[in-house]
């Protein structure tokens, strides 16, 4: 599953990088996951950026003055993320970039970082149980008693709404199997290899490995699957954004809008 994962991406590429900024709809996940990041964060501080990607995370808290450590599975993604930090000019704040998964992180030592963040759904791709279990314990182990963990993933609920919208072809071969484990094969389905996580689930495993869960939000929540119709209203009528917008921050933390949400972040602190 791990170089079915790896293949994918790196053929993906500069797609990951573009992906979170390429229209108003999917800045939405970036920019509430920056706006909890923010709330959140201490002041200053080391944080680990596991399954990084390109680093599109890294380089916008580097340039905030965090200390960064990237880590990602991807070689591709890691050379990326070096010219992406030399050009945004954060070279010193970003600390080392390295080549590994959040499985194992034994390089680190217990309560090494101040924060640590694993965003875009580098968790989604562990699809063994067993491994799962062992990644989340890593992420928690890495932080300092009494730092935040924060870690967003895909949702099993959008995965439906998806197959309905756009992928009915999906929905004989695939829509039990999903529904009833959250397991996704990958392969000639069009998508990495993944495990679609229920908000329960995901409150679960991280409570299970340490966490005081804080919260949980769903980054695109009640527009999920809304793109068209999210990005003529944001081009189109300023106003009516700017109050759809503070809808969005109001009630992405409601259960119902975390459920549905394509993309869902837990943020705990590390007991």
């Amino acid at each position: 599953m791990k170089s079915k994962v790896k293949k994918y991406y790196t053929e993906y590429g500069e797609g990951e990088w573009k992906r979170l900024i390429k229209d108003p709809y999917h800045q939405m996940e970036f920019n509430t996951s920056m706006h909890f990041l923010k709330k959140y964060l201490p002041k200053k501080g080391l944080i680990l950026d596991a399954g990084a990607g390109p680093g599109r995370y890294t380089v916008a808290l580097a340039k905030q003055g965090y200390d960064v450590v990237l880590r990602d599975l991807t070689p591709k993604f890691v050379e990326m993320a070096r010219k992406k930090v030399k050009y945004a000019g954060v070279s010193k704040r970003v600390k080392s970039l390295e080549i590994g998964d959040i499985t194992n992180l034994s390089e680190f030592k217990d309560g090494t970082f101040d924060a640590v963040i694993c965003l875009g759904g580098p968790l989604t791709h562990v699809v063994d149980k067993k491994q799962r279990e062992r990644a989340a314990a890593e992420l928690v182990r890495v932080a300092k008693k009494g730092s935040l963990v924060f870690v967003s993933l895909m949702t099993r609920f959008s995965i439906h709404i998806d197959a309905l919208e756009d992928f009915q072809e999906e929905i004989v071969p695939l829509q039990r199997k999903i529904r009833d484990t959250g397991d996704y094969p990958g392969g000639k389905y069009g998508f990495a290899p993944s495990h679609f996580f229920m908000p329960e689930e995901l409150d679960d495993l991280f409570k299970r490995k340490g966490l005081e869960v804080i919260t949980l939000v769903g980054l695109e929540g009640l527009s999920t699957d809304r793109k068209k119709k999210v990005n003529k209203l944001y081009r189109t009528n300023k106003k009516a954004w700017d109050i759809w917008w503070e809808t969005h921050l109001k009630t992405c933390t409601h259960p119902g809008a975390v459920g549905i949400s394509s993309h869902m972040m837990i943020i705990g602190r590390k007991k």
